[in-house]
């Protein structure tokens, strides 16, 4: 078994071209079994809960629009080269993401975490969605097979938040400063939203080393 630790956040745009990376990677090696789970981290944990506006948050992080176009040119590009069409134009709010890494918490409870985080990540980049709102939170728990119910009274008991804040500290301890970052079996760290070849590598590296320590086993028996 290969399991596959993604610490991602929600409105990185790289961590959606690795999730497809990632995916290729997959497909490249179907005999192997994997297991992946979704770890959170926020590229701007100081954002008010409600997020700000999308102008502003590009004139503080970039110095305006026009320099900003110019950085996201590179995602553009990379996300045409994954099918992926990314509509910055249509973003009016860049929101504190925290509630959406307790909501992909909550997803793998029942088996549908990696259909969640796909779905915050079309609904931000691709519709241009605020999903800081909890009320389009609860929109995409639905969507996917959750208890829209359920989650918005975790959400109304403050449920998870010290868990979520001890995980992403967790993250930052490794020394992880930037996301995607894949972790394989505990053992090796990819950093990026890398080519596909690159985490077949690592998949081959951990699937040899898994089968040499059983047959140590087995003969040390």
């Amino acid at each position: 078994m290969i399991h596959i630790d993604i610490v991602s956040d929600t409105v990185c745009p790289w961590c959606y071209i690795g999730k497809r990376r990632l995916e290729k990677a997959i497909a490249e090696r179907p005999l192997y079994r994997y297991q992946t789970s979704w770890r959170p981290f926020q590229l701007n944990p100081d954002l008010p809960v409600g997020g700000m506006t999308r102008d502003d948050y590009l004139h503080a992080k970039f110095g305006g629009t026009d320099r900003a176009s110019r950085v996201y040119s590179a995602v553009l590009q990379a996300g045409r080269e994954e099918a992926l069409n990314f509509n910055f134009a249509a973003i009016r709010r860049q929101p504190n993401t925290f509630d959406t890494h307790r909501l992909v918490r909550w997803a793998a409870s029942i088996g549908v975490q990696d259909k969640v985080v796909e779905r915050l990540f079309h609904r931000y980049f691709i519709d241009g969605v605020d999903i800081s709102a909890q009320d389009e939170l609860l929109r995409v728990a639905g969507d996917c097979g959750m208890d829209a119910d359920l989650v918005a009274d975790l959400f109304g008991a403050d449920a998870d938040v010290e868990l979520v804040r001890e995980e992403e500290t967790v993250a930052r301890k490794m020394g992880i400063n930037g996301v995607p970052c894949f972790i394989i079996n505990g053992k090796y760290a990819v950093s990026g939203a890398q080519d596909p070849t690159v985490l077949v590598h690592v998949f081959d590296l951990t699937s040899g080393a898994d089968a040499a320590q059983a047959a140590d086993g087995a003969a040390a028996d």
